[in-house]
């Protein structure tokens, strides 16, 4: 569709929204005090958080809005300002074994503040005694010391150092009143994401030499949750953009898109969950005393899933994640694999894991996701030791023997790194006469570009490659020979990868 169709449509502000069927009878959420502070304006938050947020105001349990600060492009809290905080939302998916569509305009968001230019306005959220959460995703690089943040930038670089300044209005504009306090919710993806950030912020006080009684209540008047978040996002809608805007019938420049499914894990007093009611809102959150059993189901199904399954898929000519569960071959190995070996070496209820897996599935045939292989391919060597190794180690022990097709897996991980040649940093490697690019530390790369030319194709040059991988402590954390058996049905699935063929090889697996 041409953009000349859309060029008489109304834009998506105030005016707009005062007119809107939808909205006009509900409660004016303008009035709605600001009581969550975002740093961060990009799709996931608006897809996650504040779409949540907006779910609950619609239900009449939270009754708040959110200021939310740019981290590092102020473009989108210009647009933001301009739309009065208002987006669209669309999820898409299969939920239950049907496809699924929700969307709806989101007005959680009150208004966005720039500190770069907006410092003072920034600095006076802090006085809001309304304002109780903060909310980030300033990526997995956010969450960082900076030594060389100074008390009197306007703003500091780090977001520790930002949200440290704001703690220290917020104690001067309440007298230090512990009740003041914040809660603290990064969502950035990295483990124990409270923890790390309470400590950049505490070593940032320190390095500021702050009084006694600021640190204090730093640490023990704000609550810095850990949190796991697990929804894609698919964020602005490019190549459908102009049709979206003429069936909506206005233009919106911040249209977000997600996935259905969603989760959100945070761990901190059950009492949040009451000042915070998404659960009763109807969201898929969870507020638990320890996240780490939420994030190993994670990790090993989800992202071992992917990992376990996407070099093979690769090599046996799939080109998407889709095409992978319309594959019954690279499908049956993905289930048995999830279900047979991975699902038993957790710890949830088995009820809770099964559930998971299914949603997990329901997600990885989202028509409106085209996640390619060589993309979750990037660093497989380090994926495969945090997100398959740990399952393959507690089965191991569970079970008295290797999981069959965990270490197919492995064997997979070294017949995809097969190559010789090295080009603009990455392995070049073959499937059927088509190169592909293998993205991994160079030091990794090299070392296969050197194992792999010395290597015959014999079953015994097989078994000294095999065993020159397996020994990498330096990759695995542990010399993987170690593991009973693991040299014998390694090396024994390269051989039959390479003269039988992956999908022959993957037949036998089963």
């Amino acid at each position: 569709m041409e953009a000349s169709t859309t060029a008489t449509l109304p834009r998506l502000n105030a005016e707009f929204l005062k007119h809107h069927p939808n909205l006009a009878s509900e409660s004016p959420v303008e009035s709605f005090p600001e009581r969550v502070l975002q740093f961060g304006a990009g799709v996931f938050l608006r897809g996650f958080v504040d779409w949540m947020i907006d779910g609950m105001n619609q239900k009449g349990l939270f009754l708040g809005r959110v200021v939310v600060v740019a981290s590092m492009n102020p473009g989108t809290v210009t647009t933001l300002n301009q739309q009065n905080g208002a987006y669209t939302h669309l999820g898409r998916g299969i939920e239950n074994g049907r496809l699924v569509e929700e969307i709806r305009i989101i007005t959680a968001i009150s208004r966005g503040i720039d500190p770069h230019s907006q410092f003072d306005e920034y600095l006076r959220c802090a006085h809001n005694p309304d304002l109780r959460f903060i909310v980030s995703n300033t990526t997995e690089a956010g969450i960082v010391y900076r030594a060389e943040d100074r008390q009197d930038d306007r703003p500091p670089v780090s977001f520790p150092a930002k949200l440290t300044l704001l703690m220290i209005e917020r104690y001067k504009a309440f007298a230090g009143d512990i009740s003041k306090g914040f809660v603290v919710l990064p969502c950035e993806l990295i483990e124990r994401n409270g923890d790390k950030l309470k400590e950049a912020v505490l070593q940032t006080a320190a390095n500021w030499g702050l009084d006694a009684r600021i640190v204090r209540w730093i640490a023990e008047a704000n609550i810095f949750t850990n949190t796991l978040v697990d929804r894609i996002v698919t964020g602005f809608p490019r190549d459908e953009i102009q049709a979206l805007w003429q069936t909506s019938g206005y233009i919106d420049e911040l249209f977000d898109t997600s996935e259905i499914f969603h989760l959100w894990v945070i761990e901190g007093p059950r009492a949040l969950a009451r000042e915070l009611p998404l659960s009763e809102a109807g969201f898929n959150v969870v507020f638990a005393d320890d996240v780490t059993p939420y994030r190993d189901r994670k990790v090993r199904i989800l992202n071992g899933a992917h990992t376990a399954t996407v070099l093979a898929a690769y090599q046996a000519g799939e080109n998407l994640v889709g095409e992978c569960m319309k594959d019954p071959l690279i499908r049956n190995f993905m289930t048995r694999a999830i279900y047979d070996e991975v699902i038993p070496t957790l710890t949830l209820p088995k009820q809770d894991l099964d559930a998971f897996a299914a949603a997990v599935f329901e997600r990885f045939s989202n028509p409106f996701i085209k996640h390619a292989l060589l993309s979750i391919s990037l660093n497989s060597v380090s994926k495969y030791k945090a997100r398959v190794l740990p399952s393959v180690e507690v089965y191991v022990a569970i079970k008295g023997e290797l999981p069959v097709r965990l270490t197919f897996a492995l064997a997979a991980l070294i017949t995809f790194y097969r190559g010789t040649e090295i080009r603009d940093g990455v392995l070049i490697g073959d499937r059927g006469g088509e190169e592909y690019r293998v993205q991994d530390d160079r030091a990794i790369l090299e070392t296969f570009v050197r194992l792999w030319s010395g290597c015959d194709g014999r079953a015994e040059g097989i078994r000294k490659l095999t065993e020159a991988v397996l020994q990498r402590e330096d990759w695995w954390g542990k010399d993987l020979r170690q593991l009973p058996g693991t040299v014998q049905a390694v090396s024994g699935f390269v051989e039959s990868i390479l003269n039988r063929g992956i999908r022959a090889t993957m037949q036998q697996v089963g």
